[in-house]
């Protein structure tokens, strides 16, 4: 017989670990037994907002505010007698509601406070020798072997999470990104995910492992077919329209995405370095009238990233540890991962950082910078070709124990192209300043 054990899941809950995105089983086990875990993430934060859209039309921001976030994450970890390991993993998040709804009526949704979400659910099964495979809504190859993204201070997410502090400021003041492939453009739909064992080469003693995941269209679980009477343009799965819009402007289809990382532990340093590429197909459009809808004939979703970090130990005092990465992506893209205009130009962007740990103390800092083609199409007239946009941020960490960080962070973007009708005159900035706490369980 299996023994059912309750679990408390290490990975999970380290603190500064990156949020749902692992490669390998949350909880090894014994062979014969099955892990069950139910984890969780609580986070909140006092927060100081300024930004281009604080004061517009008459109406005013106030610039304190509160920042918050739950989630849980049940899911169990089991092998077979023979060794074979498999699990379901699940990630809840809380949905966004109207300001000024804290108090409100059940039956209301519109009055009440939000409810809770499936943001991630996949399965696994595999060996370390053979490696293993996931499906479901999960993240790809792009998004876990990237590399040189460094997050793992302040609020743990800086510019990757609209669920992370920056969500108090005004969307249209944020700056866009595609630096972070930890974003839920990538890994809120359903894909299978094949991962192989490391292998080790004779020469240095390093490490390569490789990843590959297809994803047929931009559902999630339960959405697309099921949902449709007839093929049309309100199916989620649809491949060919000759009524675009917007919305079906950010869909793909027939995605896949492969990654490839060394990692090498040599002289005190702890290395690893990856590349990745992400292609994907944007819904086709049909129409047959000359010129309609320019914005809407769009380039494939091609996306090359590589990045590199390293982690020292004892560099100026005894059990300290700084990590310092870089990561470059370009290609054929927007923000948010969707797909660009036919004739506009391509997109690049490049993320700096790192993080110092010493005791129960983290500081961190990061910069992005990235140029797109934002809201510019073939043919418009009076918009600059390029968007430009870079985000800073700083924070730090004060570790009470395993479960429980204190943070502080500090926020900075800017966007900028002449012509834009989304940004003031051109441009838009915002700024936070935001200090909390983090729960991990």
């Amino acid at each position: 017989m299996r023994k059912v054990l309750l679990a408390s899941v290490a990975s999970m809950g380290a603190l500064l670990a990156a949020g749902g995105a692992n490669a390998q089983p949350v909880t090894p086990v014994a062979p014969g037994t099955i892990a069950v875990h139910v984890n969780g993430y609580f986070q909140f934060g006092l927060d100081h907002v300024g930004s281009t859209y604080n004061n517009v039309g008459g109406n005013k921001l106030n610039p304190v505010t509160t920042n918050g976030d739950f989630r849980l994450y049940p899911g169990f970890d089991a092998t077979t007698i023979g060794g074979i390991s498999y699990g379901a993993q699940v990630e809840t998040r809380v949905t966004f509601s109207d300001a000024g709804k804290g108090a409100g009526s059940s039956s209301n949704s519109t009055a009440g406070t939000s409810s809770l979400y499936v943001r991630r659910a996949y399965g696994y099964i595999g060996t370390p020798d053979y490696g293993y495979v996931r499906y479901g809504q999960t993240d790809g190859a792009f998004s876990l072997l990237q590399t040189g993204v460094i997050e793992q201070f302040g609020d743990g997410t800086q510019w990757a999470s609209n669920d992370g502090s920056q969500y108090v400021v005004p969307s249209k003041a944020r700056p866009g990104q595609f630096i972070y492939a930890d974003q839920g453009a990538l890994y809120t739909t359903d894909k299978v995910v094949l991962i192989s064992p490391s292998v080790t080469e004779p020469y240095l003693g390093g490490k390569f492992s490789a990843m590959a995941s297809y994803e047929p269209n931009g559902n999630g679980i339960k959405e697309g077919y099921a949902t449709c009477a007839v093929a049309g343009a309100t199916c989620a799965s649809i491949s060919s329209t000759g009524t675009f819009n917007s919305t079906l402007a950010t869909e793909r289809q027939n995605t896949f995405d492969v990654a490839g990382q060394y990692a090498l532990k040599a002289h005190g340093f702890n290395s690893k370095a990856s590349v990745g590429f992400l292609d994907g197909n944007p819904i086709r459009y049909t129409s047959s009238i000359a010129g309609a809808n320019a914005a809407y004939n769009l380039d494939k979703l091609q996306v090359v990233q590589a990045g590199l970090q390293t982690t020292y130990n004892d560099l100026f005092l005894g059990g300290d540890a700084v990590t310092l990465g870089a990561n470059i992506k370009w290609g054929q893209t927007l923000d948010g991962y969707a797909p660009k205009p036919k004739g506009t130009r391509d997109a690049q962007a490049y993320i700096v950082g790192g993080n110092y740990v010493i005791g129960p103390y983290v500081i961190g800092a990061s910069f992005f910078d990235s140029q797109t083609a934002g809201n510019q199409y073939a043919g418009k007239k009076g918009e600059a070709r390029t968007l430009s946009e870079y985000g800073a941020a700083v924070g730090g960490n004060y570790v009470i124990g395993k479960d429980l960080s204190l943070y502080a962070q500090y926020l900075y973007g800017h966007s900028h192209q002449p012509g834009n009708s989304n940004l003031v005159n051109g441009n838009t900035q915002m700024q936070l300043v935001s200090l909390g706490g983090t729960f991990k369980w």
